[in-house]
């Protein structure tokens, strides 16, 4: 049986837009056909976002994009003003870049385990499988375990997803080993981050064991709703907006929902103006994550004048649909929202 050490060796290598000039490939894109000629428009709309002076865009993240090599191009997007809020899963935030960000890495499988014949030697050596990559169990628990700390810091009392990662946020800035992450950018450049299911990942663990140390002492726990209403209220901030989603589930439902929200709350809130969705999930089961971006029209949450759904792997199209609006330098011109500062009631200009 192999050691630990000989499997965890070959760590995932993220990629990088500044190195890749994307911009003829992708234009070359528009005079072919199928996915190709999708994936150009898609690049084209969301330009046209980050071009779009009076628009907010926000960026949904599902599945295992962090791990998978993605994360420096969603850094740099926070960086460069390419996204004004992001709702995710909390894997991505919590056990993929939060994990990263404390130092640790994933880590390239040998093809022979993608099968899964082998897991039962990978869990003997405390190592957990995301398909072709790996992630150091012991060093999963230590994200649990600063989770935890950080709640143990905080006033006992209810926070929105957006909050309690923005403390992750603050942590790292006193003990950050990188500041190529995504929760430290987005803290850095005031750009909120909302995972609505956080209980669902490394910081999950962390609360739970913050609360159950606490017994029946005030503790800190989590408001779904808070966060809902937190997201709906920068809608109304910001009528116009757009969405970039990868992959679709919670992010996206609670994304295309803050428009019907905001009309309940009495206000007259247009449909997102821009949609992209790089998905592939197909839609004939009805799953939310599938349901094409014309469907949500149906629903009054997306306008169908500039939306595009790309069937395509999340590896394959992101770095091209961002890269082409990077080296387009489509947002130029753009300034930072500093939407955590809206929500916080902070003033923007200080």
């Amino acid at each position: 049986m192999p050691t630990k050490q000989e499997l965890l060796t070959t760590p995932i290598q993220h990629i990088r837009m500044p190195d890749h000039d994307v911009l003829g490939l992708v234009d070359a894109m528009k005079h072919l056909a199928f996915s190709a000629r999708d994936l150009h428009r898609a690049a084209e709309i969301y330009a046209r976002m980050l071009e779009d002076r009076d628009c907010g865009v926000i960026l949904c993240l599902a599945g295992s994009l962090i791990s998978a090599g993605l994360k420096q191009v969603f850094v740099d997007m926070v960086r460069n003003h390419m996204v004004d809020a992001i709702v995710s899963t909390g894997a991505n935030i919590v056990d993929q870049d939060f994990f990263e960000a404390l130092g640790f890495r994933h880590y390239v499988a040998p093809d022979e385990y993608k099968s899964g014949t082998l897991d039962g030697v990978l869990r003997e050596l405390m190592i957990d499988r995301i398909y072709d990559t790996f992630i150091d169990e012991e060093q999963l628990r230590i994200c649990d375990e600063t989770c935890k700390l950080i709640a143990d810091q905080l006033e006992p009392r209810p926070y929105s997803s957006r909050e309690f990662i923005r403390e992750m946020g603050a942590w790292l800035e006193e003990n950050r080993k990188t500041d190529d992450s995504i929760v430290y950018q987005a803290y850095k450049n005031d750009v909120p981050i909302f995972c609505p299911a956080f209980s669902d990942c490394s910081a999950g663990f962390g609360l739970v064991a913050h609360q159950h140390e606490r017994g029946e002492k005030p503790k800190v726990s989590i408001d779904s709703v808070k966060d809902f209403y937190e997201l709906t209220q920068l809608k109304m901030h910001n009528p116009t907006t757009g969405i970039f989603m990868i992959g679709g589930g919670v992010p996206k439902n609670f994304t295309q929902d803050i428009v019907v929200c905001a009309e309940v709350l009495g206000h007259d809130a247009p449909m997102h103006k821009y949609a992209v969705q790089v998905t592939v999930a197909d839609v004939r089961d009805g799953a939310l994550s599938s349901s094409t971006l014309k469907e949500a029209s149906s629903w009054g949450k997306v306008d169908t004048t500039f939306e595009q759904m790309v069937y395509s792997e999340a590896t394959l199209a992101v770095p091209l649909i961002a890269g082409y609006a990077f080296h387009k330098r489509a947002a130029a011109k753009r300034e930072a929202r500093r939407w955590a500062r809206v929500l916080e009631r902070v003033p923007v200009a200080q």
